[in-house]
C-alpha cells in the first residue's frame, strides 16, 4: 500500500518506518530541509533504540522515502497520515494550526480519493474540522474519508509498541476507510492484536482518556509517597500491595519527581480545556496537574532540607531526560529541578547518556561531563533524577572517594536505603522512610 506521512517528528518517523517494515511503500514528507537531508543519509534526529537500523534497512530496500515535495507525496499515496505537532497554546489547549495547515494543503493538492488519518493527538472534534477544511480547499469535489488512528508509543520502546501493540484504535464511519485501515494493520492480526473500530470522536477521546488516567496514577502514587514520608511508611510496599489487586495493577505506581515528556503534560492540560469549553470542570485531572507541578518543587525542598541550604553547594546530577532510553528533555522534571536548584544558589555538574546535547540548549552555567563518575568530583551530594540502566550498578566505593560528602539523593528509588546506609552513605529517596 502507498502511504504518506506528513510530519517527520518522533511519531511520524516511527510510524512511517514501521509501516515500511510491514512491507508498505512509505513517503515521509516534512518542510525541514535539514532534517530530510539527514534522514536520506540515515542520520536520525532523535534517540530511539533500534530506529536507525530500521530506517537504514527500509531505505535500502526502497520501501521508505523522505522528501520535501508534499505534492508528490499526496499524489502517490492512498492513505495520508497527519503526524505534525500539537503543542499546548498559551491557554493550555492543543494548538492545531499545523494540523489544519496540512488539511488545507491536502485539500488543495488531492486529485483522487484519499484517506486522511490523524496520528497526531488532537481534541475531540478535530476530525470534523479536518473534513470541513479539506472540503473547503478542494479544487474540485473529490471523495475522501477522515480517520482517527491515535498513537500509543512510549519513547524508548516505540518500535516494540508499534510492532506489538496492546491495541489499535481506528475511528471512522466509512466502510471503505475501515477496510483499508484494517488491511494496513493486517500484519498485527497474526499476533491477535485487539482492534477497536469506533467513530472518529470516540477514537480521539480514547487517546486523551488513556494518557489522563496514566498521569493520574503517577500523581496518585507521588501523593502517597509524600504521605508515607510523613508517617514512616514504605511507598514501595504500599505500591506492591496495591498493584497485586487486579483492578489496580502495578504499572505506573512508581514514585518520583513527577511526569514529563511530550504527551502527559500537554494532553492533561488539553483535556481539561476541552471539558471547560463544553462547560464542565474535569476536577480529577486538574488536581493531577496541580500535584505534578508541585512535585518537582517538593524534590528541591528535600535537597535543601538534606543539605541545610543550597547556596554555594555543588550537586552532581545523574539524568536529564524525562525518562530513560530517549534524548527528550521536554517538560523533564530534571530540567525543572536543576533550574530551581540554581535559583537557590546551587552549582550543577550533570551527566546523561543521551540528553546532554538537548539540555545544553536550555540550561545555563551547568558543567556537563562525559563520564558518570565525573559528576561526583567534589560534590556535596549526588542526585539521581532519571532511572537510566547505567545508573543501577554504580561503583559506590569510587563515588564515595570522589564526593565531598557521602550524600545521595535518589529521586527514582533505584537503591535500597538499608544497603546504602551500610555502605556509609547518607541516603535519601522518595517515600520509603521517615526523614
Amino acid at each position: 500500500m502507498n502511504i504518506c506521512i506528513v510530519g517527520v517528528g518522533y511519531v511520524g518517523l516511527v510510524t512511517g518506518t514501521c509501516f515500511a517494515e510491514f512491507g508498505n511503500n512509505v513517503i515521509c514528507v516534512d518542510k525541514d530541509e535539514e532534517k530530510i537531508g539527514a534522514l536520506k543519509e540515515n542520520n536520525i534526529p532523535i534517540f530511539e533504540p533500534g530506529l536507525e537500523e530500521m530506517v537504514r534497512r527500509n531505505q535500502s530496500a526502497g520501501r521508505l522515502h523522505f522528501t520535501l515535495d508534499v505534492a508528490e507525496a499526496v499524489e502517490k499515496s492512498l492513505v495520508i497520515f497527519i503526524a505534525v505537532g500539537t503543542p499546548s497554546d498559551s491557554s493550555g489547549f492543543a494548538n492545531l494550526e499545523y494540523v489544519y495547515a496540512v488539511a488545507k494543503t491536502i485539500g488543495e493538492l488531492m486529485k483522487g480519493y484519499k484517506i486522511i488519518v490523524t496520528k497526531s493527538t488532537v481534541p475531540v472534534g478535530t476530525g470534523k474540522e479536518i473534513r470541513e477544511i479539506v472540503a473547503k480547499y478542494q479544487r474540485e469535489k473529490i471523495a475522501f474519508d477522515v480517520v482517527s488512528n491515535p498513537e500509543f508509543l512510549r519513547e524508548g520502546s516505540a518500535i516494540e509498541d508499534f510492532l506489538r501493540p496492546n491495541r489499535v484504535v481506528i475511528g471512522t464511519d466509512s466502510e471503505q476507510a475501515k477496510a483499508v485501515m484494517k488491511d494496513l494493520y493486517s500484519p498485527l492480526y497474526l499476533i491477535e492484536t485487539p482492534v477497536i473500530i469506533t467513530n472518529v470522536e470516540t477514537a480521539e477521546m480514547i487517546k486523551y482518556a488513556s494518557n489522563a488516567f496514566l498521569a493520574t496514577k503517577i500523581s496518585f502514587i507521588n501523593e502517597m509517597a509524600n504521605i508515607c514520608e510523613l508517617v514512616g511508611a514504605d511507598v514501595h510496599q504500599v505500591a506492591k500491595g496495591m498493584g497485586l489487586d487486579g483492578r489496580i495493577g502495578p504499572k505506573f505506581l512508581h514514585p518520583g519527581p513527577g511526569y514529563g515528556g511530550s504527551c502527559f503534560p500537554k494532553d492533561t492540560r488539553a483535556i481539561v480545556r476541552l471539558a471547560e469549553a463544553h462547560g464542565y470542570q474535569f476536577r480529577i485531572v486538574k488536581s493531577v496537574i496541580e500535584v505534578n507541578e508541585e512535585q518537582h518543587k517538593r524534590m528541591v525542598e528535600k535537597v535543601k532540607r538534606v543539605l541545610g541550604g543550597l547556596e554555594g553547594k555543588l550537586l552532581g546530577i545523574l539524568g536529564l531526560t524525562f525518562k530513560p532510553n530517549t534524548d527528550d528533555i521536554r517538560e523533564s522534571p530534571a530540567i525543572k529541578i536543576i533550574m530551581e536548584l540554581q535559583k537557590e544558589g546551587a552549582r550543577i555538574a550533570a551527566f546523561d547518556p543521551a540528553g546532554m546535547s538537548n539540555a545544553q540548549k536550555v540550561l545555563r552555567e551547568v558543567t556537563f561531563v562525559e563520564d558518570i563518575y565525573d559528576v561526583a568530583a567534589g560534590a556535596d551530594a549526588l542526585m539521581i533524577i532519571t532511572e537510566w540502566n547505567q545508573f543501577r550498578f554504580l561503583d559506590w566505593e569510587k563515588l564515595k572517594s570522589l564526593l565531598k560528602s557521602p550524600t545521595v539523593i535518589d529521586l527514582r528509588n533505584i537503591y535500597e536505603p538499608s544497603r546504602m546506609k551500610e555502605m556509609g552513605f547518607n541516603y535519601h529517596c522518595v517515600g520509603r522512610y521517615h526523614e
